[in-house]
C-alpha cells in the first residue's frame, strides 16, 4: 500500500507531519479527519521520503544552517510575486481549514508556516497580524493589491457578511482554476503558430546570409557575364540587403511593442486595440469567447456570493481585462442603475450573442441569474475548447504552405539559372 506525506493541524492550530499507508489520496485525508486532523498537505510520499532520508544523512544536512547552505534564497523584492496556482492553493486550503471550524486567523499562520512564496507568507503575517488587531478579512486583503484583486476582495467581502466565508473561499478557488485554464487554453493556441514562424525566420536567415550568397559567387563564375533570372536577381537582391532588412524589422517589431503598450495605458487606444482583437480573422471569435465566458462566470460568481448586482457589474468591469467588454458593461451597469433589466441592455451593446441574451433574459425571468451566467460560462468554455481545436487544425496547414511558398521560392530561383545553363548546353 503506497504510503502519503502529510502535513494537518488539529482543532487547537497546533501542525502535526508525517506519513500515513492508504490506497489513495482521497482516503488518506479521511482517514486523517478520523483522527481529529485536517489535513493542508497530503502528496505521494513514496520517494520523497527516501530522499529525506538521504539529505538528512548528507554532512551539510547534519551541520542545519551553520554552514550556510541551507539558508532560504530569496529574490529582491520587486521579483516576487504570487502565481496564479499558489493563490489557488492558498485559498483551497484556507476554506478547509475555515470549514473544519479552525479559526481564521489560526489557519492563516497555519498556511504562513508551510508557505514556500516569501511575499505570500510575509502577507500572511500580515494580514492575521491586521485581523488580531481588529480588521475583518476583507480588510486585510485590501492592504495587499498586488496579490489579492478587488473580485477576489469583494467575493470575501460577502461571504464574511453572509457566514458562508469557507463556500465563497471554495468557489473562489474554482473560479480563478477555471480562468486559468481558459487563459492556458488560449496561450496554447498562439504558441504553435509563434514556434513555426520564429524556426521560418531563422531558417530563411540562413538562407539569405550563408546560402544565397554563395550561389551568387558560383553563378557568377559560370554565366559568363550573362543576366540572371528575374526571379534570381529578385532573391539575390533580398540577400544582398538582408543585412539591412532583418535590423529593421527587429527595430521595427520592438517599437510596434512599446507603441502597444503605451496605447494600452490609455482608454481609447486600449479600446482601439481590443476592438481589433475581436475583429481578427481566426484568432477574433477565440478571444470574444473567452472574454464572454470571464464576464459571465465572474458575474455569476458575484451575484451567488450575495454581491449586489450594481457593485457586481462595477466589478466585472474592472476584472475583465479588455476594454471592449469593460465598455459594454459601464453601459449595462448605467441601465440597471435606472432601473432596466440586464438582458435587452447587453443586447444593445452588440457584442453578446442572441444565445447568452435569450439564457440571461430566461434568469432574470426565473430568478435564478447567477445559475444560468455560470451555465453561460460552462458553455463558451466548450466552445473555446471547440475553438482551439478547430484553429490548430486550420493553422498547421497553412503555415506549411507557408514555409512551403517561401523556401520552394528560394530552391526555383537558385535552380533557374542552372536550367539555363543545362538548356544551352544541350542545344550546343
Amino acid at each position: 500500500m503506497p504510503k502519503f506525506r502529510f502535513t494537518a493541524v488539529d482543532q487547537k492550530g497546533k501542525e502535526f507531519s508525517g506519513n500515513v499507508e492508504a490506497s489513495d489520496r482521497a482516503e488518506a485525508e479521511s482517514m486523517l479527519r478520523a483522527k481529529g486532523l485536517f489535513p493542508t498537505d497530503v502528496s505521494d510520499g513514496s520517494g520523497s521520503a527516501a530522499a529525506a532520508k538521504r539529505m538528512a544523512k548528507t554532512p551539510a544536512a547534519k551541520a542545519g544552517n551553520k554552514d550556510g547552505l541551507q539558508k532560504e534564497i530569496t529574490m529582491p523584492a520587486f521579483m516576487q510575486k504570487v502565481t496564479p496556482k499558489q493563490l489557488m492553493s492558498f485559498t483551497r486550503q484556507l476554506a478547509t481549514l475555515v470549514n473544519a471550524g479552525l479559526p481564521l486567523v489560526r489557519g492563516l499562520k497555519v498556511l504562513g508556516r508551510q508557505e514556500k512564496n516569501p511575499l505570500l507568507r510575509k502577507s500572511l503575517s500580515e494580514m492575521s497580524e491586521a485581523i488580531e488587531g481588529g480588521s475583518n478579512f476583507a480588510e486585510a486583503l485590501v492592504q495587499h493589491p498586488k496579490i489579492f484583486d478587488k473580485l477576489y476582495v469583494n467575493m470575501v467581502k460577502a461571504g464574511e457578511v453572509g457566514g458562508v466565508l469557507d463556500k465563497v473561499l471554495l468557489s473562489l478557488a474554482e473560479f480563478m482554476e477555471k480562468m486559468e485554464k481558459i487563459k492556458n487554453k488560449v496561450k496554447g493556441a498562439m504558441i504553435y503558430p509563434i514556434v513555426v514562424l520564429t524556426l521560418a525566420v531563422g531558417i530563411l536567415s540562413f538562407l539569405m546570409i550563408f546560402i544565397i550568397p554563395r550561389f551568387e559567387r558560383i553563378f557568377a563564375d559560370i554565366m559568363n557575364g550573362e543576366p540572371l533570372p528575374g526571379l534570381t536577381r529578385g532573391v539575390v537582391a533580398v540577400s544582398k540587403n538582408f543585412v539591412y532588412i532583418g535590423p529593421a524589422l527587429l527595430v521595427f517589431i520592438i517599437l510596434f511593442v512599446i507603441a502597444t503598450k503605451l496605447m494600452r495605458k490609455s482608454p481609447k487606444g486600449a479600446h482601439f486595440l481590443d476592438t481589433i482583437k475581436f475583429r481578427m480573422p481566426l484568432f477574433g471569435p477565440l478571444v470574444a469567447k473567452s472574454s464572454i465566458a470571464r464576464f459571465t462566470r465572474t458575474l455569476g460568481e458575484l451575484m451567488d456570493s450575495g454581491v449586489p448586482v450594481l457593485q457586481a457589474l462595477t466589478i466585472v468591469g474592472e476584472t475583465s481585462g479588455n476594454a471592449v467588454v469593460e465598455q459594454a458593461v459601464h453601459v449595462v451597469h448605467d441601465a440597471v442603475k435606472e432601473g432596466e433589466n440586464i438582458a435587452p441592455t447587453l443586447d444593445s451593446t452588440k457584442i453578446f450573442p442572441p444565445m447568452v441574451i435569450s439564457m440571461v433574459e430566461v434568469g432574470e425571468e426565473t430568478g435564478e441569474l447567477p445559475a444560468m451566467l455560470r451555465r453561460i460560462a460552462d458553455n463558451f468554455d466548450d466552445e473555446v475548447d471547440n475553438t482551439v481545436a478547430g484553429l490548430t487544425s486550420i493553422i498547421e496547414p497553412l503555415l506549411i504552405v507557408f514555409l512551403a511558398l517561401i523556401v520552394g521560392t528560394i530552391v526555383i530561383a537558385l535552380f533557374l539559372p542552372l536550367v539555363g545553363i543545362i538548356e544551352g548546353l544541350s542545344g550546343g
